[in-house]
């Protein structure tokens, strides 16, 4: 019951995070890629990576904690359905470069943040195993 009760925590979380991200406006910008959902998109693909290479390979985080974070924060916080459906609006509008240039860029830098946090959280850990090691010596 408790994961569940996490989960719920992170959703609601991270479904208000996402809307307020979603409704910033951004100045000067009058293309036709959702660059709000992009950004949701590819800073929870790091983010992701991050705590769970940190979770798994260091900390002893809780596993319901995890959750709550993982499955309910930043799976509120991104979405596949909304890529899907601002795709789906780019084509019915005709604007099929725009599709493809938005696909392509989510699916990439998607992958490139997530492997970017798998990067950062081994450097993270890395520093601060090398750092309790010279505290011990």
């Amino acid at each position: 019951m408790r994961k569940y009760i996490f989960i719920g925590i992170g959703g609601f979380l991270g479904a208000i995070f996402r809307l307020f991200i979603k409704l910033m406006p951004i100045q000067n910008y009058h293309e036709l890629v959702p660059l709000n959902v992009l950004f949701m998109n590819i800073t929870g693909s790091f983010v992701l990576a991050l705590i769970t290479t940190i979770a798994l390979e260091v900390l002893n985080m809780d596993s319901d904690l995890r959750l709550g974070i993982c499955t309910g924060f930043l799976g509120a916080y991104t979405t596949f359905s909304t890529m899907c459906k601002e795709a789906i609006t780019l084509i019915d509008k005709g604007y099929y470069f725009s599709t493809i240039t938005y696909l392509t860029n989510s699916i990439f830098l998607g992958i490139a943040a997530a492997y970017l946090g798998v990067v950062v959280a081994r450097e993270i850990v890395y520093k601060l195993v090398n750092r309790k090691n010279i505290n011990e010596v």
